[in-house]
């Protein structure tokens, strides 16, 4: 699929170089009055990397509730402490503590934000909570981008992942190496596998989310607004993908 701009005017860039002001302008005319969106999809199929990339060159505000739970935990504070025990375990955090979160996210944040979730809602209770929230700063959800990817590309994914200690950034054993191993390439901190990403763990953590969400992925259906997309894919060809149902509305 073509969204009629070349892959680097989707935002498909490497960290630290930068977007021209003008293109990023361009890009941006097609997304004006765009309401929030929600990215589905089990841990390991690329949520996190393609949002990001989406917030490059849209403008939504990247509301990631696996962040804020971990900078929630390192910065140890109360939310951070009740919900790590049930990250250890690789179980899901409580819906109670959750929303907590996200209602302190949206409360800091303007009326006019365009909001896309990454890794919330997981549950029915979630969804109901969230889209309670939205009406009241009169958004609605415009679609819900379901990251489709089999069971065994999804432990491999997050079983290679190694994160630095110091400055949080992400690597991959196969798929994106640090120059040496075991040592942050962007500040020579030390690489760590998180207790979650433990092949034991992730199981899991699959189990749990499948069992979870099959409810959610069925209302999003029910309501038209899932789009299923392909994630065992280059994330080229996922954002455009993307970018063109978002410009086309």
């Amino acid at each position: 699929m073509n969204c009629g701009i070349r892959i680097a005017d989707c935002g498909i860039r490497n960290p630290g170089v930068g977007t021209s002001s003008k293109l990023e302008s361009e890009i941006w005319k097609g997304f004006t009055n765009v309401e929030a969106i929600i990215l589905l999809g089990a841990p390991g199929s690329g949520k996190g990397t393609t949002a990001e990339k989406i917030r490059a060159v849209t403008g939504y505000v990247h509301v990631s509730t696996g962040d804020m739970l971990r900078e929630a935990v390192r910065k140890e504070t109360r939310v951070g402490h009740e919900a790590e025990s049930f990250m250890e375990r690789g179980a899901l955090v409580p819906d109670e503590i959750m929303i907590r979160l996200v209602e302190e996210r949206l409360d800091s944040g303007s009326n006019s934000d365009l909001y896309m979730f990454d890794g919330f809602p997981r549950t029915i209770a979630q969804a109901e909570l969230l889209e309670k929230s939205l009406r009241r700063r009169g958004v609605g959800i415009s679609h819900v981008f379901f990251l489709d990817t089999p069971r065994q590309v999804l432990i491999e994914r997050l079983s290679g992942r190694r994160i630095c200690r110091k400055c949080g950034v992400n690597y991959h054993v196969v798929n994106m190496p640090p120059k040496t191993e075991g040592v942050c390439d962007a500040c020579g901190g030390e690489l760590y596998q998180r207790p979650d990403d433990q092949k034991k763990t992730i199981i899991k953590r699959l189990e749990v989310y499948n069992r979870q969400t099959e409810g959610l992925i069925s209302r999003y259906e029910e309501q038209n607004l899932l789009v299923r997309i392909d994630s065992n894919q280059s994330v080229e060809k996922i954002i455009l993908e993307i970018v063109d149902m978002l410009k086309r509305g």
